[in-house]
């Protein structure tokens, strides 16, 4: 059964943009250095899994593209680097405390602000919009990815 996931990047390290540009539109989640995002995609990923792609820290934050999970977990490479600001020392290759998966971006979309989302009483109880949430990934109920995307 598919899943569906809001995934959180800053424009300024890899925007919707960016992954369009990559090969093939796909791009590794690196630096998830929280233990409940990194379990979301370590435990409970699939591929084909559905993505919001998600622009947060920047003057509009909102949803900005319809992606999919595109790859197993696998270590995040930039915990054993020591010249990446996700670089993690207490992390070995042997016992990788990162994971990521492989995001590939479908398609851009218009951006649904906050208030956007806000404003539509079918998506009030979606995670991302809940008082306090910081986690970079969140599950997405199938009733709230009909209600953005239009598709089950």
């Amino acid at each position: 059964m598919t899943s569906y996931w809001l995934m959180k990047s800053e424009p300024e390290e890899c925007s919707v943009d960016d992954a369009l540009a990559a090969k093939k539109s796909t791009v590794p989640w690196v630096g998830v250095r929280n233990y409940q995002a990194r379990n979301f995609m370590r435990d409970g990923m699939q591929v084909g899994d559905g993505v919001l792609f998600y622009h947060s820290s920047c003057a509009e934050p909102g949803i900005v593209g319809i992606a999919e999970v595109a790859s197993t977990p696998y270590p995040d490479p930039t915990q054993f680097d020591p010249k990446s600001p996700y670089y993690d020392p207490k992390s070995k290759p042997e016992e990788p405390r990162w994971m990521l998966v492989d995001v590939q971006v479908l398609r851009k979309i218009p951006n649904i602000t906050l208030p956007a989302l806000r404003a539509r009483p079918e998506l009030a109880d979606l995670q991302v919009l809940r008082k306090g949430n910081r986690l970079s990934i969140t599950p997405v109920e199938p009733k709230h990815w009909k209600a953005i995307t239009g598709k089950k």
